[in-house]
């Protein structure tokens, strides 16, 4: 007898991602307008102010912007490390045979735009920034696909869902591993020791979820001083938590049901009004046709379809996977289109890449944008006319 799975955070997370997917248009709206008026430098200034505490043992003092990106953005880690292992467990990526599709997927959607963006910024000053088309975002992907309602199989969303939260894995290695600092021994030692704790506190069985949240906001601090990028404490810290692959609530359930609104609602939509206010500058336009700009732009409304479609149509070919019930292959690129949706988790890693060079991140996050509205359209698109084309047959 197949295993009931509580599928309530699921929903939950397609259903608030959708209202969060427009706010966060919103934002990103009010952000440009907010750059390209005379508030520009006013808001600029505000997000340098520094809020916190500092002594000699104790440095907590920052710019509101590395607050938001820093300390914000580490519950959106979070939230994005229980999606994995809630899909590990329960989920798209229970088992080898339901996990193999939207990781081999997700694995040419990485590989394919690295090359593309590679291929225009080999031994140039933007070499740095290969990851930027990599990612896709989680929420404004899945507020399209679920916008199109019962145009699309429900199978194929359940694909993108599981095919964004493997992406975003890759991303958050990619981070840690090549976007990271010079290493303080010292402070990853620590963070490891608490991570060691709440591994043994889910061995005991501790659900209580204060008992690892806690741990995980001094894990939060020692990485942050460690040199490895902050956020990367969330997914430790989701990690740790309590699941179950039956009907019944666990702590990791729980704590995703609290966070889905929070995140969606709050923390992206501020993420994006703090990191989309790009000043329109003479020139912008024909960066787009830069080196830089072909190569991010490329590399999300190219790589990311071509990427993902092929390596899934190779993996049906050689039997490792089934595609989708009831997605043909016109649904596969649709949602490939729909995964150069890089936005949130590619302006992130390009604000690593270009964080001392003001005009080059200018650009990185206007291609990103570029690239992300044809994407999100031309997906949308696609899906449409293969429903609508169906529907004739």
């Amino acid at each position: 007898m197949a295993k009931l799975i509580n599928i309530k955070s699921f929903q939950e997370f397609l259903k608030s991602g959708t209202a969060g997917g427009v706010i966060l248009i919103l934002c990103v709206v009010l952000s440009l307008l907010i750059a390209n008026t005379g508030f520009g430098d006013a808001f600029n200034s505000f997000l340098a102010i520094e809020i916190g505490y500092h002594s000699e043992a104790l440095h907590l003092e920052y710019p509101i912007i590395i607050w938001i990106n820093d300390g914000l953005m580490a519950i959106f880690f979070l939230l994005v490390g229980l999606e994995i292992k809630r899909e590990l467990v329960e989920g798209e990526l229970a088992s080898i045979k339901k996990a193999t599709l939207p990781v081999i997927a997700a694995l040419g959607g990485v590989i394919v735009p690295a090359i593309i963006y590679t291929s225009f910024n080999k031994n140039t000053e933007f070499a740095g920034g290969w990851g930027i088309p990599m990612a896709t975002d989680i929420a404004f992907a899945l507020a399209i696909i679920t916008l199109l309602g019962n145009k699309v199989p429900s199978s194929l969303k359940i694909f993108l869902a599981a095919l964004a939260i493997v992406d975003d894995l890759m991303a958050i290695l990619v981070i840690a591993i090549f976007y990271s600092t010079s290493l303080q021994y010292e402070y990853l030692l620590y963070a490891g020791l608490l991570f060691v704790l709440l591994l043994v506190f889910n061995k005991l069985g501790v659900k209580k979820i204060i008992f690892y949240l806690i741990p995980g906001v001094f894990i939060w601090y020692f990485i942050h001083h460690s040199g490895i990028h902050a956020t990367i404490a969330g997914v430790l810290t989701a990690f740790t938590l309590p699941t179950t692959p039956d009907a019944t609530e666990s702590p990791l359930e729980k704590l995703e049901h609290l966070l889905v609104k929070p995140v969606n609602f709050l923390i992206m939509p501020i993420f994006a009004l703090a990191n989309t206010n790009i000043k329109y500058e003479e020139g912008m336009l024909e960066g787009l046709f830069t080196p830089l700009g072909l190569g991010i732009a490329l590399g999300l409304l190219l790589g990311k379809p071509i990427g993902i479609t092929f390596f899934s149509w190779l993996a049906v070919k050689l039997k490792i996977s089934n595609r989708p019930h009831g997605a043909s292959w016109k649904h596969i690129l649709g949602v490939g289109m729909l995964g150069g949706i890089g936005f949130t988790m590619s302006i992130f890693i390009a604000i690593l890449s270009f964080a001392n060079a003001t005009h080059i991140l200018a650009e990185a996050k206007f291609s990103i944008l570029t690239g992300s509205v044809l994407s999100g359209v031309a997906g949308s698109v696609l899906l449409l006319l293969t429903d609508k084309k169906k529907k004739v047959q």
